[in-house]
């Protein structure tokens, strides 16, 4: 990507902090000029969850778009420029990183009618903490005080509350953190910091299928496997209120599918292109064709918690694999030149990027790949299988990886497609693959702690491969600590040179969103996020 879509961070106060995105908005919102209807809903390409809808469970796209527009949080990013914005919020401040202090906005209830307050989150938090409610986001409150005592690493917790959680009266409480952390205001964006209401701990598994949030759009019906309807919700109080009547998100087997639809107006957003569509899909919908920039990228993760793959000898049959993969042809021919090779853990546009630190082990060299495998005692079998989900547009470059690595070192290799993203996040979440997997990444908040502590830290939720370093975990903690986010970042990047000593995962490419929508709506666009900015998506009249 262009330099201009560096992310820019900047400290305004000693107590408060703002981003500041540079040229990382979206593009696309053609079509436009004509009038809308605010009480029409429109339709969106998803997924079936992988989990009930609840706010800590869910980290993966198909979930976390639905939870993220029936909840709201203390603040998120405002599409349009990828400022940190404050929603239920109307202050975070600190003077020391470490203990921050909330203030509420009055006036805000969930969909039932019943207020929000600084209740609603602590006792939200609290419940996603606890070990005993199983939430895959649960390590996202690991920054605060108590968090061990309600969330052991064996045996039951001693405490259903976080010593760091200090409810003042309905529009005020305190985050205390075991340690300093300069950039957490950003974490809170993220959707597992959302409220719950107080029927919610009455009957968690009842509300995961019917939630009551307190977003722009409240849940209507899911009819599993087919779509998940909302509405909008007339007394929301956010920033964003919605110009339409809802979104209805339909679940798709095929991103062809999608596309099918979106052509002919049965579907009114896509998520993404398939691969077979990317030549093309300018050409087919003219003005109504997206390309931004996102903050993702595309890995090959392993399955390291199985003996075949650990061992530092087998870092060199990664790294060899890694090696053995053209990534410049296949994005250039594959991917029609829609995502740019990865040289790094860490996406493009994100403040703490740094180009280049995988090194040689993310340029193509088809000798010194079969060297490293050789050295590394090779691949176990002298064959892999990559597990990929079949409804995304991945068979094409998944086989095309498959052909280079055979062609480049004799090793066997072919894709394993699971029917749906949920099938396969069921399986890679349950350690039930045996050797590779496509993992994505999109950022939650733009820095690179995102796409390295949450993604590679010892025990972190979204550590899919198993990877536990000593050295990656107390880089990432020395970063957390330090005093400023910039410096904050700086430490990542000394983290991010342990993954290309141990290659946890093969980075791949850069995404970017390529999508589209249809004649039924305008004012469409996307953020950095690879999300439609869904409050303003107008459905024509």
């Amino acid at each position: 990507m262009p330099a201009g879509t560096r992310v820019r961070w900047a400290v305004v106060s000693a107590t408060s902090v703002a981003l500041v995105a540079t040229g990382c908005g979206s593009s696309g919102g053609g079509s436009g000029g004509g009038s809308s209807d605010t009480s029409k809903t429109f339709t969106y390409q998803s997924s079936e969850p992988q989990n009930p809808l609840q706010p800590a469970n869910a980290n993966e796209t198909g979930g976390g778009r639905i939870v993220q527009n029936l909840f709201k949080g203390l603040a998120d990013y405002d599409p349009s420029n990828g400022k940190l914005r404050m929603q239920v919020a109307d202050s975070i401040d600190t003077s020391d990183s470490q203990t921050y202090n909330v203030t509420l906005k009055s006036g805000w209830t969930f969909h039932d009618g019943t207020p929000v307050t600084a209740q609603s989150f602590v006792d939200a938090w609290n419940w996603a903490a606890n070990v005993n409610n199983n939430q895959i986001n649960s390590s996202w409150f690991g920054d605060i005080e108590g968090y061990k005592d309600l969330h052991p690493e064996s045996g039951s917790p001693s405490t259903d509350k976080m010593s760091g959680l200090t409810v003042q009266d309905d529009t005020h409480f305190t985050i205390k953190l075991y340690n300093k952390v300069s950039y957490f205001p950003y974490k809170l964006g993220y959707v597992a910091f959302s409220p719950l209401p107080e029927g919610f701990f009455k009957d968690p598994a009842g509300y995961g299928q019917k939630p009551v949030g307190n977003g722009p759009y409240e849940f209507v019906s899911w009819d599993h496997n087919s779509q998940v309807v909302t509405k909008t919700f007339a007394n929301y109080q956010g920033v964003d209120k919605p110009k339409n009547g809802g979104v209805v998100f339909k679940m798709y087997t095929t991103a062809e599918a999608a596309y099918a639809d979106l052509q002919s107006n049965n579907l009114d957003v896509i998520d993404q292109v398939p691969p077979s569509a990317l030549a093309n899909y300018k050409n087919d919908l003219g003005d109504r064709a997206i390309d931004a920039p996102q903050g993702a990228i595309q890995n090959i993760g392993f399955t390291l918690y199985q003996a075949d793959w650990q061992g530092q000898d087998k870092a060199k049959v990664r790294q060899g694999l890694s090696m053995a993969i053209d990534r410049d042809t296949i994005t250039k021919t594959v991917l029609q030149g829609s995502r740019k090779s990865a040289t790094a853990w860490v996406a493009e546009g994100v403040e703490g990027y740094k180009s280049g630190t995988c090194g040689d082990f993310c340029t193509y060299d088809a000798d010194k790949a079969k060297q490293l495998i050789q050295e590394g005692g090779g691949v176990p079998g002298n064959a892999i299988k990559i597990t990929y989900n079949a409804d995304g547009g991945h068979k094409e470059w998944v086989d095309a990886v498959c052909n280079s690595i055979r062609q480049a070192t004799g090793v066997n290799c072919s894709g394993d497609p699971k029917t749906d993203f949920k099938t396969a996040r069921a399986a890679i979440t349950g350690h039930q693959i045996n050797g590779l997997f496509r993992t994505g990444w999109v950022q939650d908040y733009p820095l690179n702690a995102n796409f390295l502590a949450d993604v590679y830290r010892t025990g972190a939720a979204s550590n899919d491969t198993g990877y536990s370093s000593p050295e990656f975990d107390k880089l990432a903690t020395e970063a957390d600590q330090a005093a400023s986010i910039q410096d904050t970042a700086t430490g990542y990047q000394k983290a991010e040179e342990q993954l290309a000593i141990d290659m946890p995962a093969i980075p791949l490419w850069y995404y970017r969103t390529n999508s589209g929508f249809s004649t039924n709506v305008q004012n469409v666009t996307f953020d950095s996020f690879g999300n439609p900015a869904w409050t303003q998506v107008e459905v024509k009249g």
